[in-house]
């Protein structure tokens, strides 16, 4: 029989993301997040190529990317409310972690392992921030699919991408938990 790590499994059947805009100051110094970053770079990776990268967002990074997405917003024609949200969510978090999909060129791995590989590192992250007793949310939206506010933003490469943003900081208040998917109606058992 297998040894169950019951600690770690409540956790994953318990854990919930915070929403980003109920996360504040402080957030974690950088001893704190090393162990957070070493977690979340321990993730599913078909042929060892490490197909992505993080950027750690600090105050100043987050405030010029919302200033950034303002501009960018209206150049783009966007709707208002919503390029205010965006920015927003850059100017209010306290800290967050770009993981950045970088493919490798390989004949073995295909590129779209390589990005579910990126999204791992977004789960992997997101659950050692949660882990670790920080409030943690992962969001992506419009400025991050955007070419002009990755590369200048954030200095991304013609072939990388934004896989999401990890937002992390201190929760104000614990939501509720939301109804979640019932297996039942998602899982199909194969019996031949």
């Amino acid at each position: 029989m297998p040894q169950p790590n019951q600690a770690a499994l409540d956790f994953l059947l318990s854990r919930r993301s915070r929403p980003a805009k109920t996360l504040q100051a402080p957030a974690p110094d950088r001893a704190a997040l090393d162990p957070i970053l070493t977690a979340g770079l321990r993730s599913p990776d078909h042929g060892k190529l490490e197909p992505w990268r993080l950027i750690v967002l600090d105050r100043a990074a987050l405030d010029r990317l919302a200033g950034l997405a303002e501009t960018r917003g209206a150049a783009l024609g966007l709707d208002p409310d919503q390029v205010e949200k965006t920015r927003a969510t850059y100017a209010d978090s306290p800290l967050a972690v770009v993981v950045v999909a970088a493919p490798v060129a390989s004949e073995k791995v295909p590129e779209i392992e390589q990005l579910y590989s990126a999204g791992a590192v977004c789960l992997s992250l997101l659950n050692a921030a949660l882990a670790a007793g920080w409030g943690a949310n992962w969001l992506s939206g419009w400025a991050s699919h955007d070419r002009g506010f990755v590369e200048q933003g954030l200095a991304l490469a013609p072939q990388e991408s934004v896989a999401g943003i990890i937002h992390i900081g201190t929760e104000r208040a614990a939501p509720p938990d939301r109804p979640r998917p019932d297996q039942g109606a998602k899982v199909t058992w194969m019996d031949q």
